[in-house]
């Protein structure tokens, strides 16, 4: 191998200088600097392969046509419902979802004592996503975490006295549990009604409690006739029904 040793190559013809034959290979050394900066450089139609180490400032409106294969595009996995976020990852969209959640109504009527607190027979499922909707022992674990809007009606038979108070409440774990977000209304709600014989009126509470993952949910009436009333299910009249907040 002879070396040649100059400091400048012209092409002869002052246009067009062609280093090499088809067929052969011309390399540059390892610590060698190939200087190009202050030049032009056309790439062929197809580039080589290359580590792309050195692009640091590519400008995605010169992508002309294709697309970049969402497995480039960050961390995580990319579905129909995810969408890629700030930090360069696929999640959930913003806030999430509304689930667990379920809705279920009563199967029958039964008779309420007076001023007695009665457990509610929501023994029909309309719907459930997520969580444990309990239709035997008419209750709802939601099994994740966080914050959820429980809402009740319940519907009474023949109610006709003035003033007569009904009293809905949302029990946890088995017992009474008053709202630590409102605390106003403690999960309770009192109703008075006007004199109507012989209808069936409903009566609503709704109320946001705090679930830990694994904590259950009933919901109680109470009235204050003087004799049992009977809870009225038509269908429509006596429901139970809950989902997550987005927070």
């Amino acid at each position: 191998m002879s070396t040649l040793k100059v400091d400048k190559l012209d092409p002869q013809s002052g246009t067009a200088l062609e280093i090499g034959t088809s067929g052969d290979t011309i390399s540059v050394p390892s610590g060698a600097t190939l200087d190009i900066s202050s030049a032009t450089l056309t790439p062929p139609a197809t580039m080589p392969a290359s580590s792309g180490v050195n692009f640091t400032a590519l400008n995605a409106t010169n992508l002309g046509s294709g697309t970049v294969p969402t497995a480039r595009l960050g961390t995580g996995t990319a579905s129909s419902s995810t969408v890629l976020h700030g930090d360069n990852t696929w999640a959930e969209a913003a806030g999430g979802a509304n689930t667990p959640m379920f809705s279920a109504r009563s199967t029958g009527m039964f008779l309420i004592s007076t001023n007695v607190f009665t457990k509610v027979n929501f023994g029909e499922e309309l719907w459930s996503v997520g969580g444990t909707l309990d239709i035997t022992n008419y209750r709802w674990t939601p099994g994740t975490a966080g914050k959820y809007l429980l809402m009740a009606q319940v519907g009474l038979y023949s109610v006709g006295v003035d003033d007569m108070y009904v009293e809905i409440q949302f029990w946890k774990n088995g017992a009474f549990s008053a709202s630590p977000l409102i605390p106003d209304l403690g999960a309770t709600r009192f109703v008075e009604n006007e004199r109507v014989s012989d209808v069936t009126q409903s009566f609503y509470n709704s109320t946001i409690v705090v679930d830990d993952g694994d904590d259950y949910w009933e919901c109680y009436v109470k009235h204050g006739y003087p004799s049992s009333v009977n809870l009225w299910n038509n269908g429509h009249y006596t429901n139970f029904c809950g989902f997550k907040l987005i927070e």
